[in-house]
């Protein structure tokens, strides 16, 4: 065996060894701390407080002005048919033309800034701990080998808890992005037609329904790291050893 053959050899070695020590740490130390940070951070978010999260769009409603088929004086003769196609036809009521804002740009809502940009680190977090569980637990699994597999079901058990708690943490952060988008879209629509109160009450709806799903992120993260913590504590000799030295001494 060449000597850079033994050092990859060395390398994955501590590659591996790395994977174990920090997962136990994670489980051992830092689990318990996120769960803490959450569940204080959760007790903030209180249901009486959704409508607070409110703002105003900064969109005047402007002086209604009388249109005659989208334009501001009455049609000429030559017109009369085209207005009454528009009117028949399956054509769109023509908005107010946005040329510029008069009070300036159209804010995001702060306060659900503020909740997301707190909630985000975590879901980060617990991304990259449940990869690290997923390493950790599958370094540990031994050897394929027939009878006295009940340790490896409780190591292939938790492995799959920790995918699952990964995939559902990756699709909160989804979920904020399409929040954006489609307040952004809403807005949009206030400001071609500011005169529809419709369109303002859905983006407070859209507002209020996006502070009760981040504060039902908050309490899924907090539900998450408590599950992962409790499955491996009570189970944590299985997943380290999951084969006793008496079963082993009989193959």
């Amino acid at each position: 065996m060449t000597k850079d053959k033994k050092s990859d050899n060395a390398r994955i070695t501590e590659f591996k060894d790395k994977f174990k020590s920090d997962g136990e740490h994670l489980v051992k130390n830092v689990f318990p701390q996120k769960i803490i940070e959450l569940e204080d951070y959760f007790q903030t978010l209180s249901q009486s407080k959704v409508s607070d999260v409110n703002c105003d769009l900064n969109i005047p409603v402007p002086d209604p002005i009388l249109f005659y088929n989208g334009e501001e004086h009455p049609p000429s003769k030559k017109r009369k048919l085209d207005a009454l196609n528009s009117i028949v036809g399956d054509n769109d009521v023509p908005g107010s033309k946005v040329m510029v804002l008069p009070n300036g740009p159209v804010p995001c809502n702060m306060k659900i800034m503020e909740i997301a940009e707190k909630i985000k680190p975590y879901t980060r977090d617990l991304i990259d701990h449940s990869n690290t569980l997923k390493m950790w637990i599958a370094f540990l699994i031994p050897k394929i080998e027939d009878g006295n597999n009940f340790g490896v079901s409780i190591q292939e058990e938790t492995l799959s808890e920790a995918r699952t708690v990964e995939s559902e943490a990756a699709a909160y952060l989804d979920q904020i992005s399409r929040y954006f988008i489609s307040r952004a879209k809403l807005v949009s629509k206030v400001a071609k037609y500011p005169h529809i109160e419709d369109y303002r009450q859905s983006i407070r709806e859209l507002d209020e329904k996006e502070f009760v799903s981040l504060r039902l992120t908050c309490c899924e993260l907090r539900n998450h790291y408590a599950s992962l913590h409790d499955l491996i504590i009570k189970n944590i000799d299985k997943i380290k050893k999951p084969r006793s030295a008496n079963a082993e001494s009989l193959y």
